[in-house]
């Protein structure tokens, strides 16, 4: 007699993500959503300028000498300047969100390498030579230090993540999720000093009055190395023993009826070594090339002005073009190789199918770029922010119940101001006074926001990267909306915001440096 498996019972907590889940995925089309809150948006900004609502703030500004005095004002998108700007506006608003040209020209070298087979190739290759058991725990690692290239890891990565995962039989979604916590979760730390230090540092030291408190660019990197290292467990660690128990075992009957075919594991075919021989060489020749034009002096990648490879220099401006110059270039040297390449249209076709591809997300780009000019017209953001700042300011707290204020309130506002730049440069003038009048030093408000910025990126529908996600996650499920990504990811963020915010108390109460010469009190 046969015996039925038995699901072994769901916790209350798998149950309330669960019931997330189904609930976000009643909500409408993510397009129908935007439009909602379109709508929203204008009524309530119409409501706050009947109200007077107005602040004024001090507002950080790289170059300036100190901060300037700003005073914002609700504005209507109903009247008659607000309705000018709704009919004039969205083709410029769609031409100033940057996510749609980073993810066209990205993808077209990604989705060319995919086409002739590279991708496939690779994974089976890494599959064969990286131990099981670190696969998770390698992938959240290159998803944190990925902040580098900026936002690379999320065009890059996170697909890869999850195609590995399937190659290895685990469940693909389990793969994307740890990925994005990596990539998003933990994009304003790094074990190397990246464009974000740079910005950060520059807003922070035009808050402070005093020249002899300014932080370095280095100020955060010891903390950035132990939550790189502590992101990258916590993340593993929730992967394997909360997010795949709970997404159970993948079956290829959950993807769409058209999804192209799983990469295939097991060996490498001669064609696919001579391929990924190829592509190897490929990719020497590009990097031998990408360092005679950023390693001289002068060199044309450096900055032309202060001769860094970091600081607002060619080449970490041209990382998205570059990923594209790398994967086409891997990609026509391997199709050569494996003879997937023969002839000009075996390298036009497949790029112009990642196009055709891509038209369902360039068309929820379109309508996400109205809703975030609407909203950034409206300054409900900004009023809603600096409120939140001033009531944490007057409410005279001690140093470790300030630092927690500030990671929830940069986590609450992450939600719906996006960017590590546009946050600080409201907080900065706010925070780093107050840090300094309790003789702490501005670094450990820096640190702070970092913490605060980070994990709520993967749970927010209002990060530009998120629909994305969701595309890439149709991929191997055929019912997943919204509502299936928050529940996947929100664990990330809720873990994160706890032992991330734990972590920076603990060290603020130990004492130790946050970076070299960088102390946790002042002098």
């Amino acid at each position: 007699m046969s015996q039925v498996e038995v699901a072994p019972p769901r916790s209350v907590l798998q149950k309330v993500l669960d019931g997330i889940e189904v609930a976000g995925n009643k909500v409408p089309h993510p397009v129908i959503i935007f439009l909602i809150l379109i709508a929203f948006i204008m009524v309530l900004s119409a409501i706050f300028q009947a109200a007077g609502s107005t602040v004024t703030f001090e507002q950080a500004q790289i170059g300036a000498e100190e901060p300037i005095t700003v005073t914002v004002a609700a504005q209507s998108l109903l009247d008659a300047d607000g309705l000018r700007f709704v009919f004039t506006s969205p083709v410029a608003n769609f031409n100033n969100f940057g996510v749609v040209g980073v993810i066209v020209v990205a993808m077209i070298g990604v989705g060319m390498a995919e086409e002739v087979g590279l991708i496939s190739s690779f994974i089976k290759r890494l599959v064969k030579i990286a131990p099981p058991r670190a696969i998770t725990f390698i992938i959240v690692l290159l998803g944190v230090l990925s902040s580098i290239a900026t936002d690379a890891g999320y065009l890059v990565l996170i697909p890869l993540a999850a195609a590995v995962f399937l190659s290895l039989g685990r469940h693909p979604l389990a793969g994307l999720a740890a990925a994005f916590a990596g990539v998003g979760g933990g994009f304003a730390v790094n074990m190397l000093i990246t464009p974000v230090d740079g910005m950060l540092a520059e807003i922070t030291n035009e808050a402070i009055a005093d020249p002899a408190n300014h932080v370095s660019i280095t100020g955060n990197l010891y903390f950035g190395i132990v939550s790189t290292l502590l992101v990258t467990v916590v993340v593993t660690l929730l992967t394997e023993k909360f997010v795949e128990p709970r997404l159970g075992a993948y079956h290829p009957s959950e993807g769409p009826a058209d999804a192209d075919e799983p990469p295939p594991s097991g060996e490498l075919s001669d064609e696919e070594r001579k391929g990924l021989k190829y592509a190897f060489w490929g990719f020497l020749g590009t990097t031998v090339v990408v360092l005679a034009l950023s390693l001289p002096p002068n060199a044309l990648l450096r900055n032309p002005e202060t001769g860094s490879l970091i600081e607002d220099s060619p080449l970490l401006n041209s990382i998205i073009f570059l990923i594209l110059v790398y994967f086409f270039v891997m990609g026509l040297c391997y199709g050569k190789g494996a003879g997937t390449i023969n002839s000009s249209m075996d390298v036009i076709n497949p790029m112009t199918k990642t196009i055709a591809g891509l038209s369902g997300l360039i068309f929820l780009l379109l309508v996400i770029s109205q809703f975030i000019a609407y909203f950034n017209y409206s300054n409900l953001g900004t009023i809603a922010a600096v409120n939140m700042a001033d009531t944490l300011e007057a409410a005279n707290l001690s140093t470790v119940w300030l630092i927690l204020g500030l990671i929830a309130m940069t986590a609450i506002i992450d939600i719906f101001i996006g960017g590590v730049v546009p946050k600080w440069a409201i907080f900065a003038p706010v925070f780093v006074p107050l840090f300094i009048q309790l003789g702490i030093s501005p670094d450990l408000a820096m640190a702070a926001y970092r913490v605060g910025d980070s994990p709520v990126n993967v749970a927010t529908p209002l990060m530009p990267y998120f629909a994305l996600i969701v595309i890439f996650a149709e991929r191997y499920r055929r019912k997943v909306g919204v509502g299936s990504v928050i529940s996947l990811m929100l664990p990330y963020t809720v873990v994160l915001l706890i032992t991330w915010s734990a972590l920076l108390v603990v060290w603020y109460l130990l004492g130790i440096p946050l970076g070299p010469g960088a102390s946790i009190y002042l002098n």
